[in-house]
Protein backbone atom coordinates (compact mmCIF):
# COMPACT_ATOMS: atom_id res chain seq x y z
CA UNK A 1 0.00 0.00 0.00
CA UNK A 2 1.28 3.43 -0.91
CA UNK A 3 1.65 6.22 1.63
CA UNK A 4 -1.21 7.99 -0.10
CA UNK A 5 -3.51 5.02 0.34
CA UNK A 6 -2.63 4.62 4.01
CA UNK A 7 -3.76 8.15 4.87
CA UNK A 8 -7.33 7.80 3.66
CA UNK A 9 -9.72 5.39 5.42
CA UNK A 10 -12.03 4.85 2.45
CA UNK A 11 -9.19 3.27 0.47
CA UNK A 12 -8.69 0.69 3.17
CA UNK A 13 -12.44 0.14 3.16
CA UNK A 14 -12.47 -0.17 -0.62
CA UNK A 15 -9.87 -2.94 -0.57
CA UNK A 16 -11.15 -4.77 2.50
CA UNK A 17 -14.79 -3.81 2.79
CA UNK A 18 -15.92 -7.37 3.37
CA UNK A 19 -13.65 -7.65 6.39
CA UNK A 20 -14.84 -4.30 7.76
CA UNK A 21 -18.49 -5.32 7.59
CA UNK A 22 -17.97 -8.80 8.93
CA UNK A 23 -15.91 -7.66 11.90
CA UNK A 24 -18.72 -5.42 13.14
CA UNK A 25 -21.24 -8.27 13.29
CA UNK A 26 -19.22 -11.47 13.43
CA UNK A 27 -19.39 -12.31 17.12
CA UNK A 28 -23.08 -11.52 17.39
CA UNK A 29 -24.05 -13.34 14.21
CA UNK A 30 -24.83 -17.02 13.97
CA UNK A 31 -22.60 -19.29 11.98
CA UNK A 32 -24.05 -19.57 8.48
CA UNK A 33 -22.30 -21.78 5.92
CA UNK A 34 -21.57 -20.47 2.45
CA UNK A 35 -23.62 -22.55 0.07
CA UNK A 36 -23.00 -22.90 -3.63
CA UNK A 37 -25.75 -24.00 -5.93
CA UNK A 38 -25.47 -25.95 -9.10
CA UNK A 39 -23.29 -24.66 -11.89
CA UNK A 40 -24.86 -22.46 -14.52
CA UNK A 41 -24.38 -22.64 -18.28
CA UNK A 42 -21.07 -20.77 -18.07
CA UNK A 43 -19.55 -23.32 -15.73
CA UNK A 44 -19.48 -20.84 -12.85
CA UNK A 45 -21.13 -21.49 -9.49
CA UNK A 46 -24.40 -19.80 -8.63
CA UNK A 47 -24.99 -18.29 -5.25
CA UNK A 48 -27.00 -19.92 -2.53
CA UNK A 49 -29.31 -18.14 -0.14
CA UNK A 50 -26.58 -17.60 2.46
CA UNK A 51 -24.90 -14.81 0.51
CA UNK A 52 -28.22 -13.02 0.27
CA UNK A 53 -28.86 -13.54 3.98
CA UNK A 54 -25.41 -12.30 5.01
CA UNK A 55 -25.65 -9.11 2.96
CA UNK A 56 -28.88 -8.53 1.06
CA UNK A 57 -28.69 -6.78 -2.32
CA UNK A 58 -30.43 -3.76 -0.78
CA UNK A 59 -27.92 -3.52 2.08
CA UNK A 60 -25.04 -4.16 -0.31
CA UNK A 61 -26.11 -1.20 -2.45
CA UNK A 62 -26.62 0.99 0.62
CA UNK A 63 -23.15 0.15 1.91
CA UNK A 64 -21.64 0.99 -1.47
CA UNK A 65 -23.44 4.34 -1.54
CA UNK A 66 -22.15 5.21 1.94
CA UNK A 67 -18.58 4.48 0.87
CA UNK A 68 -19.07 6.48 -2.33
CA UNK A 69 -20.22 9.49 -0.31
CA UNK A 70 -16.83 9.45 1.44
CA UNK A 71 -14.96 8.91 -1.81
CA UNK A 72 -16.64 11.85 -3.53
CA UNK A 73 -15.43 14.13 -0.73
CA UNK A 74 -11.85 12.96 -1.19
CA UNK A 75 -9.71 15.58 -3.00
CA UNK A 76 -8.26 12.84 -5.18
CA UNK A 77 -11.64 11.78 -6.53
CA UNK A 78 -11.42 12.74 -10.20
CA UNK A 79 -14.67 14.66 -10.49
CA UNK A 80 -14.16 15.27 -14.19
CA UNK A 81 -17.29 14.90 -16.33
CA UNK A 82 -15.45 13.73 -19.44
CA UNK A 83 -13.58 10.98 -17.58
CA UNK A 84 -16.65 9.82 -15.67
CA UNK A 85 -18.81 9.77 -18.80
CA UNK A 86 -16.24 7.77 -20.77
CA UNK A 87 -15.78 5.21 -17.99
CA UNK A 88 -19.52 4.74 -17.57
CA UNK A 89 -20.20 4.41 -21.30
CA UNK A 90 -17.32 1.96 -21.58
CA UNK A 91 -18.26 0.04 -18.44
CA UNK A 92 -21.99 -0.11 -19.20
CA UNK A 93 -21.21 -1.65 -22.58
CA UNK A 94 -19.27 -4.40 -20.81
CA UNK A 95 -22.07 -4.92 -18.28
CA UNK A 96 -24.51 -5.46 -21.15
CA UNK A 97 -22.45 -8.55 -22.07
CA UNK A 98 -22.36 -9.89 -18.49
CA UNK A 99 -25.62 -11.82 -17.93
CA UNK A 100 -27.11 -11.27 -14.49
CA UNK A 101 -24.50 -8.70 -13.46
CA UNK A 102 -27.16 -6.23 -12.29
CA UNK A 103 -28.65 -8.80 -9.93
CA UNK A 104 -32.23 -9.15 -8.75
CA UNK A 105 -32.47 -5.39 -8.11
CA UNK A 106 -31.40 -4.56 -11.68
CA UNK A 107 -29.01 -2.07 -10.07
CA UNK A 108 -27.05 0.48 -12.04
CA UNK A 109 -23.27 0.30 -12.11
CA UNK A 110 -21.17 3.40 -11.54
CA UNK A 111 -17.57 3.68 -12.75
CA UNK A 112 -15.23 6.39 -11.50
CA UNK A 113 -11.55 7.31 -11.23
CA UNK A 114 -9.33 8.37 -8.35
CA UNK A 115 -5.96 10.06 -8.55
CA UNK A 116 -3.41 7.46 -7.46
CA UNK A 117 0.09 6.50 -8.76
CA UNK A 118 -0.49 2.78 -8.14
CA UNK A 119 -1.84 0.54 -10.91
CA UNK A 120 -5.06 -0.72 -9.39
CA UNK A 121 -8.84 -0.96 -9.60
CA UNK A 122 -11.44 -2.08 -7.07
CA UNK A 123 -15.08 -3.07 -6.77
CA UNK A 124 -17.28 -1.78 -3.97
CA UNK A 125 -20.56 -3.29 -2.79
CA UNK A 126 -23.54 -2.59 -4.98
CA UNK A 127 -21.85 -2.10 -8.36
CA UNK A 128 -19.49 0.84 -7.75
CA UNK A 129 -16.17 0.28 -9.54
CA UNK A 130 -13.14 2.52 -9.08
CA UNK A 131 -10.12 2.86 -11.33
CA UNK A 132 -6.79 4.40 -10.33
CA UNK A 133 -5.54 7.12 -12.65
CA UNK A 134 -2.26 5.27 -13.17
CA UNK A 135 -4.12 2.25 -14.46
CA UNK A 136 -5.76 4.37 -17.16
CA UNK A 137 -2.34 5.69 -18.16
CA UNK A 138 -0.80 2.21 -18.13
CA UNK A 139 -3.48 0.57 -20.28
CA UNK A 140 -2.18 0.75 -23.85
CA UNK A 141 -5.50 0.00 -25.53
CA UNK A 142 -9.16 -0.53 -24.78
CA UNK A 143 -8.79 -4.30 -24.62
CA UNK A 144 -6.42 -3.95 -21.67
CA UNK A 145 -8.80 -1.58 -19.91
CA UNK A 146 -11.70 -3.93 -20.70
CA UNK A 147 -9.80 -6.81 -19.08
CA UNK A 148 -9.56 -4.92 -15.79
CA UNK A 149 -13.11 -3.57 -15.72
CA UNK A 150 -14.53 -6.95 -16.77
CA UNK A 151 -12.65 -8.53 -13.88
CA UNK A 152 -14.16 -6.04 -11.41
CA UNK A 153 -17.62 -6.53 -12.95
CA UNK A 154 -17.07 -10.24 -12.29
CA UNK A 155 -16.61 -9.52 -8.57
CA UNK A 156 -19.95 -7.72 -8.53
CA UNK A 157 -21.70 -10.29 -10.71
CA UNK A 158 -20.62 -13.15 -8.41
CA UNK A 159 -21.41 -11.12 -5.25
CA UNK A 160 -18.01 -11.89 -3.78
CA UNK A 161 -18.37 -9.38 -0.94
CA UNK A 162 -21.57 -11.02 0.30
CA UNK A 163 -19.95 -14.43 0.02
CA UNK A 164 -16.85 -13.19 1.83
CA UNK A 165 -18.94 -12.03 4.76
CA UNK A 166 -20.51 -15.47 4.99
CA UNK A 167 -17.03 -17.01 5.07
CA UNK A 168 -15.80 -14.56 7.70
CA UNK A 169 -18.75 -15.20 10.00
CA UNK A 170 -17.55 -18.77 10.21
CA UNK A 171 -13.90 -17.83 10.55
CA UNK A 172 -14.60 -15.23 13.24
CA UNK A 173 -15.36 -18.12 15.61
CA UNK A 174 -11.89 -19.63 15.09
CA UNK A 175 -9.90 -16.87 16.88
CA UNK A 176 -12.55 -16.81 19.64
CA UNK A 177 -12.26 -20.57 20.15
CA UNK A 178 -8.47 -20.29 20.05
CA UNK A 179 -8.57 -17.57 22.71
CA UNK A 180 -10.66 -19.75 25.04
CA UNK A 181 -8.36 -22.71 24.42
CA UNK A 182 -5.31 -20.54 25.14
CA UNK A 183 -6.80 -19.56 28.49
CA UNK A 184 -7.29 -23.23 29.35
CA UNK A 185 -3.71 -24.03 28.33
CA UNK A 186 -2.46 -21.25 30.60
CA UNK A 187 -4.50 -22.50 33.56
CA UNK A 188 -3.28 -26.03 32.98
CA UNK A 189 0.31 -24.90 33.42
CA UNK A 190 1.29 -24.75 29.77
CA UNK A 191 2.82 -21.31 30.25
CA UNK A 192 2.39 -18.01 28.47
CA UNK A 193 4.35 -19.09 25.38
CA UNK A 194 2.17 -22.14 24.84
CA UNK A 195 -1.02 -20.15 25.32
CA UNK A 196 0.19 -17.52 22.85
CA UNK A 197 1.03 -20.21 20.33
CA UNK A 198 -2.45 -21.70 20.53
CA UNK A 199 -4.08 -18.29 20.14
CA UNK A 200 -1.90 -17.28 17.17
CA UNK A 201 -2.55 -20.64 15.55
CA UNK A 202 -6.27 -20.01 15.59
CA UNK A 203 -5.83 -16.55 14.14
CA UNK A 204 -3.50 -17.91 11.47
CA UNK A 205 -6.04 -20.52 10.41
CA UNK A 206 -8.75 -17.90 10.08
CA UNK A 207 -6.45 -15.66 8.04
CA UNK A 208 -5.38 -18.55 5.82
CA UNK A 209 -8.98 -19.53 5.11
CA UNK A 210 -9.78 -15.92 4.20
CA UNK A 211 -6.79 -15.71 1.85
CA UNK A 212 -7.85 -18.95 0.20
CA UNK A 213 -11.33 -17.56 -0.35
CA UNK A 214 -9.90 -14.32 -1.77
CA UNK A 215 -7.68 -16.21 -4.21
CA UNK A 216 -10.65 -18.27 -5.38
CA UNK A 217 -12.68 -15.08 -5.81
CA UNK A 218 -9.91 -13.54 -7.93
CA UNK A 219 -9.74 -16.59 -10.16
CA UNK A 220 -13.50 -16.60 -10.52
CA UNK A 221 -13.51 -12.89 -11.43
CA UNK A 222 -10.82 -13.61 -14.03
CA UNK A 223 -13.00 -16.32 -15.60
CA UNK A 224 -16.11 -14.13 -15.64
CA UNK A 225 -14.13 -11.14 -16.91
CA UNK A 226 -12.61 -13.20 -19.71
CA UNK A 227 -16.05 -14.29 -20.90
CA UNK A 228 -17.43 -10.75 -20.67
CA UNK A 229 -14.67 -9.02 -22.62
CA UNK A 230 -14.69 -11.74 -25.26
CA UNK A 231 -18.47 -11.44 -25.69
CA UNK A 232 -18.05 -7.65 -26.01
CA UNK A 233 -15.61 -8.11 -28.89
CA UNK A 234 -12.35 -7.17 -27.18
CA UNK A 235 -9.02 -8.91 -27.73
CA UNK A 236 -8.71 -11.36 -24.82
CA UNK A 237 -4.93 -11.31 -25.15
CA UNK A 238 -5.21 -7.81 -23.66
CA UNK A 239 -5.79 -9.46 -20.30
CA UNK A 240 -2.51 -11.34 -20.61
CA UNK A 241 -0.66 -8.23 -21.81
CA UNK A 242 -1.88 -6.17 -18.89
CA UNK A 243 -1.13 -8.91 -16.34
CA UNK A 244 2.42 -9.10 -17.69
CA UNK A 245 2.84 -5.34 -17.36
CA UNK A 246 1.48 -5.55 -13.82
CA UNK A 247 3.87 -8.42 -13.11
CA UNK A 248 6.89 -6.39 -14.23
CA UNK A 249 5.75 -3.50 -12.02
CA UNK A 250 5.27 -5.83 -9.05
CA UNK A 251 8.83 -7.11 -9.35
CA UNK A 252 10.10 -3.65 -8.42
CA UNK A 253 8.46 -3.97 -5.01
CA UNK A 254 8.73 -7.71 -4.62
CA UNK A 255 5.97 -10.30 -4.69
CA UNK A 256 4.75 -12.42 -1.81
CA UNK A 257 4.57 -16.22 -2.10
CA UNK A 258 1.28 -17.48 -3.49
CA UNK A 259 0.16 -18.92 -0.15
CA UNK A 260 0.62 -15.57 1.63
CA UNK A 261 -1.05 -13.36 -0.94
CA UNK A 262 -4.69 -12.34 -1.02
CA UNK A 263 -4.45 -12.57 -4.80
CA UNK A 264 -3.01 -15.46 -6.79
CA UNK A 265 0.40 -14.84 -8.27
CA UNK A 266 0.23 -12.94 -11.52
CA UNK A 267 2.13 -15.75 -13.20
CA UNK A 268 -0.55 -18.24 -12.19
CA UNK A 269 -3.30 -15.99 -13.51
CA UNK A 270 -1.45 -15.42 -16.79
CA UNK A 271 -1.11 -19.16 -17.33
CA UNK A 272 -4.81 -19.69 -16.61
CA UNK A 273 -5.90 -16.97 -19.04
CA UNK A 274 -3.50 -18.19 -21.73
CA UNK A 275 -5.07 -21.62 -21.42
CA UNK A 276 -8.53 -20.10 -21.85
CA UNK A 277 -7.39 -18.18 -24.94
CA UNK A 278 -6.23 -21.43 -26.52
CA UNK A 279 -9.58 -23.04 -25.76
CA UNK A 280 -11.62 -19.98 -26.79
CA UNK A 281 -10.05 -18.14 -29.75
CA UNK A 282 -10.44 -14.38 -29.72
CA UNK A 283 -13.36 -12.86 -31.66
CA UNK A 284 -13.05 -12.64 -35.43
CA UNK A 285 -13.83 -8.94 -35.38
CA UNK A 286 -11.85 -7.20 -32.63
CA UNK A 287 -13.35 -3.96 -31.38
CA UNK A 288 -10.87 -1.20 -32.28
CA UNK A 289 -9.84 1.60 -29.92
CA UNK A 290 -12.06 4.67 -29.94
CA UNK A 291 -10.46 8.11 -30.11
CA UNK A 292 -12.26 8.90 -26.82
CA UNK A 293 -10.04 6.38 -25.03
CA UNK A 294 -6.92 8.28 -26.01
CA UNK A 295 -8.47 11.69 -25.30
CA UNK A 296 -9.50 10.62 -21.82
CA UNK A 297 -6.00 9.34 -21.11
CA UNK A 298 -4.70 12.79 -22.09
CA UNK A 299 -7.06 14.42 -19.55
CA UNK A 300 -6.01 11.96 -16.88
CA UNK A 301 -2.34 12.68 -17.56
CA UNK A 302 -2.91 16.40 -16.94
CA UNK A 303 -4.98 15.79 -13.80
CA UNK A 304 -2.75 13.03 -12.41
CA UNK A 305 -0.12 15.46 -11.15
CA UNK A 306 -0.93 19.18 -11.26
CA UNK A 307 2.43 20.28 -9.88
CA UNK A 308 4.87 22.18 -12.11
CA UNK A 309 6.94 19.03 -12.55
CA UNK A 310 3.83 17.02 -13.38
CA UNK A 311 2.77 19.52 -16.03
CA UNK A 312 6.23 19.50 -17.59
CA UNK A 313 6.15 15.71 -17.76
CA UNK A 314 2.66 15.77 -19.29
CA UNK A 315 3.79 18.28 -21.91
CA UNK A 316 6.80 16.12 -22.79
CA UNK A 317 4.50 13.10 -23.24
CA UNK A 318 2.15 15.04 -25.52
CA UNK A 319 5.05 16.32 -27.60
CA UNK A 320 6.24 12.73 -27.98
CA UNK A 321 2.77 11.72 -29.16
CA UNK A 322 2.78 14.49 -31.76
CA UNK A 323 5.88 12.95 -33.31
CA UNK A 324 4.30 9.49 -33.70
CA UNK A 325 2.88 8.14 -36.94
CA UNK A 326 -0.33 6.90 -35.32
CA UNK A 327 -3.10 9.44 -35.99
CA UNK A 328 -4.95 8.70 -32.76
CA UNK A 329 -1.79 9.34 -30.76
CA UNK A 330 -1.22 12.63 -32.61
CA UNK A 331 -4.80 13.76 -31.98
CA UNK A 332 -4.53 12.83 -28.32
CA UNK A 333 -1.28 14.79 -28.08
CA UNK A 334 -2.97 17.89 -29.55
CA UNK A 335 -5.98 17.49 -27.27
CA UNK A 336 -3.66 17.06 -24.28
CA UNK A 337 -1.74 20.22 -25.19
CA UNK A 338 -5.05 22.09 -25.39
CA UNK A 339 -6.29 20.85 -22.02
CA UNK A 340 -2.91 21.57 -20.42
CA UNK A 341 -2.91 25.12 -21.84
CA UNK A 342 -6.42 25.63 -20.45
CA UNK A 343 -5.27 24.56 -16.99
CA UNK A 344 -2.36 27.00 -17.25
CA UNK A 345 -4.66 29.86 -18.26
CA UNK A 346 -3.31 30.18 -21.81
CA UNK A 347 -6.69 30.31 -23.53
CA UNK A 348 -5.39 31.32 -26.95
CA UNK A 349 -3.06 28.31 -27.12
CA UNK A 350 -5.80 26.06 -25.74
CA UNK A 351 -8.15 27.01 -28.58
CA UNK A 352 -5.40 26.73 -31.19
CA UNK A 353 -4.44 23.19 -30.12
CA UNK A 354 -8.10 22.16 -29.94
CA UNK A 355 -8.70 23.38 -33.49
CA UNK A 356 -5.72 21.30 -34.66
CA UNK A 357 -7.01 18.23 -32.81
CA UNK A 358 -10.46 18.53 -34.39
CA UNK A 359 -8.98 19.04 -37.85
CA UNK A 360 -6.79 15.94 -37.46
CA UNK A 361 -9.85 13.68 -37.23
CA UNK A 362 -11.34 14.82 -40.53
CA UNK A 363 -10.76 12.51 -43.52
CA UNK A 364 -7.95 13.67 -45.77
CA UNK A 365 -8.46 13.61 -49.56
CA UNK A 366 -6.79 10.58 -51.09
CA UNK A 367 -5.74 9.14 -47.72
CA UNK A 368 -7.20 5.92 -46.33
CA UNK A 369 -6.61 5.21 -42.65
CA UNK A 370 -7.41 1.90 -41.01
CA UNK A 371 -7.12 3.67 -37.65
CA UNK A 372 -10.47 5.44 -38.07
CA UNK A 373 -13.18 3.62 -36.12
CA UNK A 374 -16.28 5.64 -36.94
CA UNK A 375 -16.01 7.85 -33.83
CA UNK A 376 -14.52 11.30 -34.17
CA UNK A 377 -14.48 12.44 -30.55
CA UNK A 378 -16.84 15.31 -31.37
CA UNK A 379 -18.61 15.21 -27.98
CA UNK A 380 -15.34 15.56 -26.10
CA UNK A 381 -14.05 18.21 -28.51
CA UNK A 382 -17.27 20.18 -28.08
CA UNK A 383 -17.05 19.91 -24.30
CA UNK A 384 -13.44 21.14 -24.21
CA UNK A 385 -14.34 23.97 -26.57
CA UNK A 386 -17.09 25.12 -24.21
CA UNK A 387 -14.72 24.75 -21.23
CA UNK A 388 -12.33 27.14 -22.93
CA UNK A 389 -15.08 29.66 -23.76
CA UNK A 390 -16.35 29.60 -20.16
CA UNK A 391 -12.90 30.01 -18.62
CA UNK A 392 -12.34 33.08 -16.41
CA UNK A 393 -11.35 36.17 -18.39
CA UNK A 394 -13.31 35.46 -21.54
CA UNK A 395 -15.24 38.45 -22.97
CA UNK A 396 -19.09 38.42 -23.07
CA UNK A 397 -19.28 37.63 -26.79
CA UNK A 398 -17.20 34.48 -26.29
CA UNK A 399 -19.41 33.41 -23.36
CA UNK A 400 -22.48 33.97 -25.52
CA UNK A 401 -20.91 31.79 -28.22
CA UNK A 402 -20.44 29.11 -25.54
CA UNK A 403 -24.23 29.05 -25.09
CA UNK A 404 -24.79 28.47 -28.80
CA UNK A 405 -22.08 25.81 -28.95
CA UNK A 406 -23.38 24.16 -25.79
CA UNK A 407 -26.96 24.02 -27.07
CA UNK A 408 -25.83 22.59 -30.41
CA UNK A 409 -23.70 19.92 -28.72
CA UNK A 410 -26.49 18.96 -26.31
CA UNK A 411 -29.00 18.61 -29.14
CA UNK A 412 -26.54 16.38 -31.01
CA UNK A 413 -25.80 14.27 -27.90
CA UNK A 414 -28.95 14.52 -25.72
CA UNK A 415 -27.89 11.59 -23.50
CA UNK A 416 -24.57 13.17 -22.55
CA UNK A 417 -24.72 14.25 -18.92
CA UNK A 418 -21.46 16.15 -19.39
CA UNK A 419 -22.86 18.32 -22.20
CA UNK A 420 -26.19 18.89 -20.43
CA UNK A 421 -24.55 20.27 -17.30
CA UNK A 422 -22.13 22.30 -19.39
CA UNK A 423 -24.99 23.87 -21.35
CA UNK A 424 -26.62 24.88 -18.06
CA UNK A 425 -23.35 26.46 -16.89
CA UNK A 426 -23.14 28.42 -20.15
CA UNK A 427 -26.68 29.75 -19.73
CA UNK A 428 -25.90 30.93 -16.20
CA UNK A 429 -22.61 32.52 -17.25
CA UNK A 430 -24.44 34.36 -20.06
CA UNK A 431 -27.06 35.67 -17.65
CA UNK A 432 -29.93 33.62 -19.14
CA UNK A 433 -31.08 32.62 -15.65
CA UNK A 434 -34.74 31.89 -16.34
CA UNK A 435 -33.86 29.60 -19.23
CA UNK A 436 -31.16 27.92 -17.14
CA UNK A 437 -33.57 27.35 -14.24
CA UNK A 438 -36.22 25.83 -16.50
CA UNK A 439 -33.66 23.58 -18.22
CA UNK A 440 -32.30 22.37 -14.88
CA UNK A 441 -35.76 21.75 -13.44
CA UNK A 442 -36.46 19.53 -16.44
CA UNK A 443 -33.13 17.77 -15.92
CA UNK A 444 -33.70 16.98 -12.23
CA UNK A 445 -37.05 15.47 -13.13
CA UNK A 446 -35.33 13.09 -15.56
CA UNK A 447 -32.16 12.43 -13.53
CA UNK A 448 -33.17 12.52 -9.86
CA UNK A 449 -29.96 10.91 -8.61
CA UNK A 450 -27.50 13.60 -9.75
CA UNK A 451 -26.45 15.94 -6.93
CA UNK A 452 -24.55 18.13 -9.43
CA UNK A 453 -27.82 19.12 -11.09
CA UNK A 454 -29.27 20.28 -7.78
CA UNK A 455 -26.06 22.21 -7.07
CA UNK A 456 -26.37 23.95 -10.44
CA UNK A 457 -30.04 24.66 -9.79
CA UNK A 458 -29.21 26.14 -6.38
CA UNK A 459 -26.55 28.33 -7.98
CA UNK A 460 -29.07 29.53 -10.55
CA UNK A 461 -31.70 30.29 -7.92
CA UNK A 462 -29.10 32.22 -5.92
CA UNK A 463 -28.29 34.34 -8.96
CA UNK A 464 -32.02 35.01 -9.37
CA UNK A 465 -32.35 35.99 -5.72
CA UNK A 466 -34.72 33.07 -5.00
CA UNK A 467 -33.29 32.18 -1.60
CA UNK A 468 -35.92 29.69 -0.43
CA UNK A 469 -35.66 27.67 -3.63
CA UNK A 470 -31.87 27.85 -3.44
CA UNK A 471 -31.84 26.18 0.00
CA UNK A 472 -34.44 23.62 -1.07
CA UNK A 473 -32.29 22.61 -4.04
CA UNK A 474 -29.20 22.38 -1.83
CA UNK A 475 -31.16 20.18 0.58
CA UNK A 476 -31.82 17.68 -2.23
CA UNK A 477 -28.14 17.70 -3.16
CA UNK A 478 -27.19 16.89 0.44
CA UNK A 479 -29.74 14.08 0.57
CA UNK A 480 -28.18 12.45 -2.47
CA UNK A 481 -24.71 12.63 -0.89
CA UNK A 482 -25.90 11.10 2.37
CA UNK A 483 -25.63 14.28 4.48
CA UNK A 484 -29.11 14.19 6.00
CA UNK A 485 -28.43 16.59 8.93
CA UNK A 486 -27.09 19.19 6.48
CA UNK A 487 -30.16 18.65 4.28
CA UNK A 488 -32.47 19.33 7.25
CA UNK A 489 -30.47 22.48 8.04
CA UNK A 490 -30.99 23.70 4.48
CA UNK A 491 -34.73 23.10 4.77
CA UNK A 492 -34.80 25.15 7.96
CA UNK A 493 -33.01 27.98 6.18
CA UNK A 494 -35.49 27.75 3.33
CA UNK A 495 -38.39 27.97 5.80
CA UNK A 496 -36.94 31.18 7.27
CA UNK A 497 -36.28 32.83 3.89
CA UNK A 498 -38.26 36.02 3.25
CA UNK A 499 -39.40 34.84 -0.17
CA UNK A 500 -40.74 31.45 0.94
CA UNK A 501 -44.26 30.81 -0.35
CA UNK A 502 -47.13 28.92 1.28
CA UNK A 503 -46.63 26.10 -1.24
CA UNK A 504 -42.90 26.01 -0.49
CA UNK A 505 -43.68 25.74 3.23
CA UNK A 506 -45.88 22.71 2.62
CA UNK A 507 -43.18 21.03 0.52
CA UNK A 508 -40.53 21.81 3.16
CA UNK A 509 -42.65 20.41 6.00
CA UNK A 510 -43.36 17.18 4.13
CA UNK A 511 -39.74 16.72 3.12
CA UNK A 512 -38.47 17.44 6.63
CA UNK A 513 -40.80 14.80 8.13
CA UNK A 514 -39.55 12.29 5.59
CA UNK A 515 -35.90 13.04 6.32
CA UNK A 516 -36.47 12.94 10.09
CA UNK A 517 -37.97 9.46 9.78
CA UNK A 518 -35.02 8.38 7.66
CA UNK A 519 -32.57 9.71 10.27
CA UNK A 520 -34.39 7.78 13.01
CA UNK A 521 -34.20 4.59 10.96
CA UNK A 522 -30.47 5.08 10.34
CA UNK A 523 -29.79 5.70 14.05
CA UNK A 524 -31.73 2.55 14.92
CA UNK A 525 -29.77 0.52 12.37
CA UNK A 526 -26.49 1.84 13.75
CA UNK A 527 -27.57 1.08 17.31
CA UNK A 528 -28.52 -2.47 16.35
CA UNK A 529 -25.13 -3.00 14.68
CA UNK A 530 -23.27 -1.71 17.73
CA UNK A 531 -24.95 -4.17 20.09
Amino acid sequence: MSQRSSRWPWRRVATAVGLAVATAAALAAPTVPVLHGSADTTGLPTLGDSARADLSPVMERKLGEEIMNDIRRDPDYLDDDAIIEFLNNFGENLVSFAPGARGEMNADFFFFAVRDPMINAFALPGGFIGVHSQLLLSAQNESELASVLSHEIGHVQQRHIARMIGQQKQDALLPLAALLLAALVGKAGGGADAAMGVMMGGQGLAIQRQLNFSRDAEREADRVGFQTMRAAGYDTSGMVAFFKRLQSTTRIYGEAPAWLSSHPLTGERIADIQSRIRENPKPIHIRPDSIEFHLVRARVRVLQDESQKGREEAKATFQSQLAQQNMQQQTAGMYGMSFLALKQGDLKSAQSWLDKAKASTKPRPGVFSSERTGTDGSAMFAALGTEIKLAPGQPPDVVHQAVQDGESAYQKFPLSRMLARQYADALVADGQLDKAAQFLRDQVQQYREEPKLYDQLAKTYAAQGKIALQHMALAESYVLTGALPAAVDQLNLARKAKDVSFYDQAVIDARERELSERQKDEKKEKKDKDR
